[in-house]
């Protein structure tokens, strides 16, 4: 099963697809300066978290589906969208305040729109509808993934939150949507809609997934104190 050529190049031809994406990447980068700076890390530091969490998850999905050389390293603009970003989120606490809720609008958008076309490139590239979905989710997920695992902290997405799940849906809207003849710039649209609004609301009305709670275990200090007095 192949995506329509003519539904990527159209959604990858259009200008508001492309400020979009940008602001997606952005808006990525952003969160991952915050978050390295949150850290302590030096410039360089903040730099690499920026990148790797803008484009880390369209890079190793390119690499996953053969797609050589990645976007995110063969296209300047997106090194160059996440430089700015972590300079702005490095030099300016007050601005990046400024722009908290823009910066959500455009993650919850850039979620959506990484998402459905990582799906769509997968199957461009000849991949079936489960893998098409899984790349999409990487695309738009793994990138604030490799950030948790660099900054030595459980992923974000692991714990809590609609995020994952709502890239999931996103991408499968777009990938079985094509599978059944739909393929067009509108499915598209609409996938990228779905994800958005997903993640948007449950940001807005505090939706998470479901937790386990975990179970009280004695410390090792209360064991020993324990069979001590006994």
């Amino acid at each position: 099963m192949n995506a329509s050529p003519l539904t990527l190049a159209v959604l990858n031809g259009h200008a508001l697809f492309t400020c979009l994406d940008l602001a997606g990447t952005f808006a990525f980068a952003i969160s991952g300066a915050v978050a390295a700076k949150e850290r302590g890390l030096d410039w360089f530091g903040i730099l690499v978290i920026a990148f790797t969490v803008a484009c880390g998850g369209g890079v190793f999905r390119d690499l996953c589906i053969g797609a050589i050389p990645p976007a995110g390293l063969a296209d300047w603009r997106y090194l160059a969208t996440a430089v700015v970003a972590a300079v702005l989120a490095t030099a300016s606490q007050t601005l990046v305040e400024r722009l908290a809720h823009p910066v959500v609008l455009f993650d919850s958008l850039g979620l959506g729109l990484f998402a459905v076309t990582g799906a769509q490139k997968a199957l461009l590239f000849g991949s079936n509808a489960e893998v098409a979905v899984l790349m999409g989710m990487v695309t738009a997920v793994g990138g604030g993934l490799a950030r948790d695992v660099l900054l030595n902290r459980v992923p974000v997405i692991l714990q809590r939150e609609i995020y994952a799940s709502a890239a999931l849906v996103g991408a499968a809207i777009a990938t079985f949507g094509d599978w059944l003849g739909w393929a067009s710039p509108v499915l598209t649209w609409c996938a990228v809609a779905a994800c958005f609004a997903l993640r948007y609301l449950s940001l807005r009305f505090s939706w998470n997934l479901p937790r386990f709670k975990r179970k009280g275990r004695p410390e090792a200090g209360d064991s020993i104190q324990g069979q001590t007095r006994e």
